[in-house]
């Protein structure tokens, strides 16, 4: 697989970042997660995971805007991750309509809520605060797509594994995505719950 099959804008800004060809993990992964099952993503620092989480993130919502209500929700550890992981998407919904949102824990609730309810189109926060915001209805996830967690590894802890099934609860029906260094067995439990019908892609199941 090459970048060919990706949206026409994508292609554009990968030929500005001079990224010609695809990492070994990048080939077996988009394919798979371009299908819409859900897929724990598993591979070493460096592998190319968080550039594949941007690619499929965008290419499931056509690099344009719809709506009010977000189509992709990206969960990350903590708010250095979400800003990190939000500068990191701009380079690449630069010249495009989408509406990418951050928000994290520091940042009150109430200026979350009403800022998400101007209208975006990518969400990237913790899985807490995420919580915080269906526990008070602000955030609709009705037209919501894909859910991706980026180095899921954190989710080990006890607070974010137990916001991550009570997010999950709250959401209808979307795609799942789960990156991380290595499938720890407690991750592998989602399985249960919400990764139903999991694709592997990357080390082997642990």
């Amino acid at each position: 697989m090459s970048f060919k099959k990706l949206h026409p804008h994508l292609l554009e800004r990968l030929e500005i970042f001079s990224i010609e060809n695809p990492t070994p993990f990048q080939k077996k992964s988009i394919p798979v997660i371009k299908s819409g099952a859900n897929v724990y993503c598993t591979a070493p620092k460096d592998s190319g995971k968080t550039t594949t989480l941007i690619l499929t993130t965008l290419q499931k919502l056509k690099c344009e805007a719809e709506g009010k209500a977000p189509r992709a929700i990206v969960l990350v550890e903590n708010k250095e991750k979400a800003l990190e992981l939000y500068a990191a998407f701009l380079t690449y919904t630069k010249y495009s309509s989408l509406r990418v949102y951050v928000g994290y824990s520091q940042l009150h609730i109430d200026v979350q809520k009403s800022e998400i309810f101007e209208g975006i189109d990518i969400l990237i926060t913790t899985p807490r605060s995420l919580h915080k915001l269906f526990l008070l209805n602000g955030v609709n996830t009705a037209q919501l797509k894909i859910c991706s967690i980026d180095d899921g590894d954190f989710l080990l802890q006890k607070p974010e594994y137990t916001a991550m099934l009570a997010i999950t609860q709250s959401i209808k029906k979307c795609q799942y995505v789960l990156y991380s260094e290595r499938l720890h067995p407690r991750l592998k439990r989602f399985e249960e719950y919400f990764m139903e019908r999991a694709h592997y892609v990357g080390k082997a199941k642990e």
